[in-house]
């Protein structure tokens, strides 16, 4: 069993409220958004938080929330305290948990993302078989989408593809499964690449697959390139991109908000031939073709 104990506070309460919980013994502490305000592209070295901020602490089972609710009055505004909310949780394989809710699904016409076991009928499919791991990238959120679904209709045959900014690798092993002849899965974040190569272990195309950090990129021109991060190191990364892509090859870029188009659509446009956007709720995708 564990305890858990949260409160709802404003930006600035946030930090104490947080030193005050590890004082206390807390095994983890973690800052959310209390509110709807989505925070995206922090500045390096920065620390930005939500205006109403959710403080949530773990503890062990056997605490007394009685005990801790009057060691929080000793430091804190009663106020401030009296919107405490506890709840005690069982210890679960939390893997499965996510795996209960974790279903089928299908990307463009062939594409399938499924958890390992699990089947599909349609007699075409191209199955792709992930479980939860160490890496962002299952499908399940519409920038993951929107770039299979692009892969799908895309005519992989033999060409070469970097996945920057890989995650969990589901881009680059969706795109040897449909028929692509290698791949570079690229991140900066050594985890990822440890679950781009189990991942593509466990789908049959490691052999096609090279992982590397982005100081390791192999400096040569590739057929296409797929990027679902982020609008401000799409714009930076452009310049290295368009080095990256061979004339006539295509590139899908992802993790842009609809109303951060105009501030990344001319940057591809000053060498690439751009396609009509894509969107999944408040997300693009933009695609286009190197002149």
């Amino acid at each position: 069993m564990w305890l858990h104990l949260s409160i709802d506070c404003s930006e600035t309460e946030a930090p104490l409220l947080e030193l005050v919980f590890e004082n206390l013994g807390a095994l983890s502490v973690t800052l959310g958004d209390a509110g709807d305000q989505p925070l995206l592209e922090t500045p390096p070295d920065s620390t930005q938080l939500w205006l109403h901020t959710q403080v949530t602490a773990l503890f062990q089972g056997d605490q007394d929330p009685v005990d801790l609710r009057n060691a929080l009055v000793s430091f804190l505004d009663p106020e401030l305290v009296a919107r405490l909310r506890w709840e005690r949780i069982e210890d679960r394989i939390w893997e499965r948990v996510w795996l209960d809710h974790f279903k089928p699904m299908p990307f463009g016409q062939r594409l399938w993302v499924c958890p390992a076991g699990e089947s599909i009928q349609q007699q075409d499919a191209i199955v792709i078989q992930l479980d939860p791991g160490l890496a962002f990238g299952t499908g399940t959120h519409p920038t993951t989408a929107l770039c299979l679904e692009w892969l799908d209709a895309q005519a992989l045959q033999g060409k070469s593809i970097i996945d920057y900014g890989c995650g969990s690798g589901i881009l680059a092993i969706a795109a040897l499964k449909l028929g692509a002849a290698s791949a570079v899965a690229l991140d900066h974040d050594p985890q990822a690449l440890i679950a781009s190569r189990d991942n593509a272990e466990k789908n049959g195309v490691s052999s096609n697959l090279t992982t590397c950090l982005p100081d390791e990129l192999p400096q040569r021109q590739y057929d296409l390139l797929v990027a679902n991060i982020l609008a401000a190191p799409l714009i930076q990364l452009a310049p290295e991109f368009a080095r990256l892509i061979r004339p006539g090859g295509c590139f899908a870029l992802s993790g842009i908000l609809a109303e951060q188009q105009p501030a990344v659509l001319p940057v591809y446009q000053s060498f690439a031939a751009m396609e009509r956007p894509k969107q999944q709720q408040d997300w693009l995708l933009l695609s286009g073709a190197v002149i």
